[in-house]
């Protein structure tokens, strides 16, 4: 795939695209492949990685593979199959479906509908090192689902999630697909529970109707209440800030992060919104308290500074995306002017952004955190942004029109696709700018 450049207009402002220069960064030491061009689904729901550059096909609208020149009967399955992911998908709505992005979108909830599993186990990916369930991509997944139509499924995702989470209402990196435990000895890691509350509260606010939003609540309460007393035990201290704790980038920390910062946030303003919903106002209010004072907190350690990724740091984070709508209810002073110096600091050859100014500088750029800023420019007013960045991630899928994790500096996507994380973002993304 051929490298392309933009000029795009963010309201009003230029985006400098065009910044990061040919050579300025150092190639990979060893190239990143493509491991697969997408995920199929066989009629006994088993779930396969389709290789790069083979020349199978999906029936049109389906993640199932084109078996035409197969048996009847293996033909018949493969046409049951595609009829019931189409029947999934009209039974929800496809954001933008008729517009520009309408394939982006329908592929990006196909690709989520085959990596969630009947348990309600939403897997990052199908390749070996991603199909694990990490709460943090499962809560997006869930809340794209829930934006979709598709409650029941974000329901059932959430209760995953529920059933792995620790009594002391922490979580893990991440979890074996069958709820058995954590694959490893990653340990906890301290935004989960913010992005659990985050995900039922946007769960509770997509709801068709109260009955249903009762029942919810019902089903979720002790996720709730769990993730809730977490987050108000790790703001008990001098500043009212959390401690450190490995966050989205997956490497141990000692000083505290800007991703767990606001993941907590976000978490207990959710949870103030949760228990004001459900009538329980003495633990709404002791959400709402504690939210109050860590976004002071925020303000007063991070801000001075620029909101850098670390404590007391300098490099600027995806993570202040975080900090921005859909994911908090106050706008922090200085949040949206940091928001767009990162935009600029994280971004790589290819057009796309890397998680952070202090990610090694390798020319890659990671979907996720270029989805991030899209989902945020949606829900902040810039519509034209929000288009551009979108405009870029669909030009750079697989083969077979999957959303991969990395695209290199020569364009080409690379490491595991699908991904859920961007998958989910995408569609909140278009979403969002649906909305009048």
């Amino acid at each position: 795939m051929t490298r392309r450049r933009w000029s795009v207009l963010a309201l009003g402002a230029v985006l400098p695209l065009g910044s990061v220069a040919a050579g300025s960064y150092r190639a990979a030491e060893k190239p990143v492949p493509l491991y697969a061009d997408g995920i199929a689904v066989s009629g006994d729901g088993s779930r396969h990685l389709v290789p790069v550059r083979s020349a199978v096909q999906y029936l049109p609208g389906t993640r199932v593979l084109d078996l035409e020149r197969s048996s009847p009967h293996a033909r018949r399955s493969a046409l049951r199959l595609a009829r019931a992911q189409r029947s999934w998908l009209a039974a929800g709505r496809v954001p933008g479906q008729y517009g520009r992005w309408g394939d982006l979108v329908t592929a990006s909830l196909l690709d989520i509908h085959a990596l969630t599993l009947p348990n309600g186990a939403s897997v990052a990916g199908w390749s070996a090192r991603w199909r694990y369930v990490w709460p943090r991509d499962a809560s997006f997944v869930a809340v794209a689902l829930a934006a979709t139509g598709h409650h029941a499924d974000a329901v059932r995702v959430l209760t995953f999630l529920q059933s792995v989470q620790g009594a002391d209402g922490t979580f893990h990196a991440r979890y074996l697909p069958d709820g058995s435990g954590p694959p490893d000895g990653r340990g906890v890691q301290a935004d989960g529970p913010g992005w659990a509350l985050w995900a039922v509260a946007e769960l509770v606010e997509r709801a068709p109707d109260d009955r249903w939003v009762y029942a919810a609540l019902q089903r979720l309460r002790p996720m709730i209440d769990r993730s809730t007393e977490r987050l108000l035990a790790d703001a008990r201290t001098p500043t009212g800030l959390p401690s450190a704790s490995s966050d989205y980038w997956e490497v141990d920390e000692t000083v505290l992060t800007l991703g767990i910062a606001a993941s907590a946030l976000a978490g207990l303003s959710s949870a103030a919104s949760l228990y004001a919903r459900a009538g329980v106002r003495d633990k709404s209010a002791a959400a709402r308290l504690a939210a109050d004072q860590l976004a002071a907190g925020i303000q007063r350690h991070f801000g001075p500074d620029g909101y850098p990724r670390h404590l007391r740091g300098v490099e600027r984070d995806a993570a202040i995306t975080f900090l921005l709508p859909p994911f908090v209810d106050r706008r922090l002073a200085g949040v949206d002017e940091t928001r767009d110096m990162a935009r600029t600091e994280l971004r790589r050859p290819a057009g796309g952004l890397a998680p952070g100014a202090g990610w090694k500088d390798d020319g890659i750029s990671w979907t996720p955190e270029t989805a991030l800023f899209a989902l945020t420019a949606a829900t902040t007013g810039r519509q034209a942004e929000a288009e551009h960045w979108l405009d870029w991630l669909d030009s750079h899928r697989t083969r077979l029109g999957a959303l991969p994790e990395k695209v290199l500096a020569d364009g080409s996507p690379a490491g595991v696709a699908p991904l859920a994380w961007t998958s989910a973002l995408v569609v909140l993304t278009v979403a969002a700018l649906d909305v009048p």
